[in-house]
């Protein structure tokens, strides 16, 4: 059995950006645990740029923004375990993990922080009937192939879904000479940012499709093409008579990411049923005390620079536990989110009037213009105005705390 101040699961983005504020508030035992060989998670195939714009007021490369952090972990007391896969997290706050050098091992912590990172959601969850020919992958093993292994999945490419991954894998693609036909996205909108549907499609002359998905896998040894439909904006149920064969070698799935929370649903920690993370407080702790939750884990992020001021939220919290400092006081509000709002993080504030608190949340549907209201009793905290709203980019809003009743709500409606 190890003991450490602060034990933090998964050395991608949030893992690294915690465990650099742990240590700048004071935490001395820092370890963190990384099932891959090598630090910095997803960063590692990103390696188009379009990073670090908020955060470093620059723009990089993913491999470029993970070694900023890398390096700054250089002279420090955090000691980092890669190759090393996590199995199980006890509500006392022991972690069980198996390490290529390290054997079976425990670790006892003061404070664990969960940077887990997302997975992506497959062709089976998506239960598209058809045969099971080579050549469907998701968008992201698709983009490590590509980026890392120097190997070209397809030649004629059709993509299932407009999330960013996919957006940039259909650039990514193209420019490696391969022909993608389109991208077909179920909703009326796309989930991606604006600025990889102009750069990605429209700059390389790709359709995107809405209210179009994939209804029929073709190919016996290897994928000889996908029949698409037409869905109906209300059901999503495919149309009969819209049917329409595309011939093509390799589907991609951009379809959506499910945050990695085994281990927080077998420590029993209470869970948010839309962002698929934990229910945290606006210092990122659970519902168990003394473990904390960032980045893709607790909800799904446009953008690594948000990740990484989340995580350093975490990490300082995380710090002042350990030390058995007194965590901020006050009287608990639950946070909902209404009318077009889908969720809210954090859903919970230990309140003290005065105090600015950055909320982040999405909305379910294009609000064009959009009003955001944020209320408190019989008290309105904020109302702001704006152009547009789409459910591809995540909002955030600072509200000053004054006046407040037994919750906070966050409302939009179309202006």
């Amino acid at each position: 059995m190890r003991t450490a101040e602060i034990a933090i699961i998964g050395g991608g983005p949030a893992g690294l950006a915690a465990a650099l504020a742990a240590h700048e508030a004071g935490a001395k035992e820092i370890l963190i645990l990384e099932r891959d060989a090598k630090l910095g998670g997803i960063l590692q195939q990103c390696i188009h740029n379009g990073f670090g714009l908020h955060y470093f007021k620059q723009e990089l490369t993913g491999p470029e923004y993970a070694a900023r952090f890398e390096e700054r972990l250089l002279g420090t007391s955090i000691t980092v375990l890669t190759e090393t896969m996590v199995l199980e997290l006890s509500k006392d706050r022991v972690v069980t993990a198996v390490s290529a050098k390290e054997g079976f091992l425990q670790i006892k912590a003061k404070a664990i922080i969960l940077a887990m990172g997302c997975r992506e959601r497959s062709r089976g969850a998506l239960l598209i009937p058809g045969t099971r020919p080579a050549g469907v992958y998701t968008a992201g093993l698709a983009q490590r192939l590509v980026n890392m292994e120097g190997l070209l999945p397809g030649k004629e490419i059709v993509i299932l879904g407009s999330g960013d991954i996919g957006l940039i894998m259909a650039r990514r693609m193209t420019w490696e000479g391969a022909k993608v036909k389109m991208v077909c996205e179920l909703m009326p909108y796309s989930s991606g940012l604006t600025r990889n549907i102009v750069q990605c499609l429209e700059d390389n002359d790709i359709p995107l499709y809405f209210n179009t998905t994939v209804v029929e896998i073709h190919g016996r040894e290897r994928l000889a093409g996908v029949t698409i439909a037409k869905v109906d904006e209300q059901t999503k149920k495919p149309i009969p008579g819209t049917e329409k064969f595309v011939p093509c070698d390799t589907l991609l799935l951009s379809v959506g990411l499910i945050p990695e929370n085994e281990l927080s649903l077998q420590a029993g920690i209470e869970m948010d049923p839309v962002t698929g993370g934990a229910r945290v407080s606006q210092e990122r702790q659970t519902s168990l005390p003394g473990v904390f939750a960032c980045g893709n884990v607790l909800h799904v992020h446009d953008l690594v620079d948000n990740v990484s001021e989340e995580a350093e939220i975490a990490g300082a919290a995380a710090a002042r536990f350990a030390k058995g400092e007194e965590g901020q006081q006050g009287r608990e509000i639950p946070v909902r989110a209404e009318g077009g709002v889908r969720y809210v993080v954090p859903q919970r504030v230990l309140a003290r009037e005065g105090e600015e608190l950055t909320f982040y949340f999405r909305v379910g549907a294009t609000h064009r213009p959009a009003q955001l209201c944020v209320l408190s009793g019989d008290e309105q905290l904020l109302s702001r105005r704006k152009a547009i709203m789409t459910p591809g980019e995540m909002e955030s809003v600072t509200v000053r705390l004054a006046k407040l009743g037994d919750e906070i709500i966050l409302r939009v409606e179309n202006a």
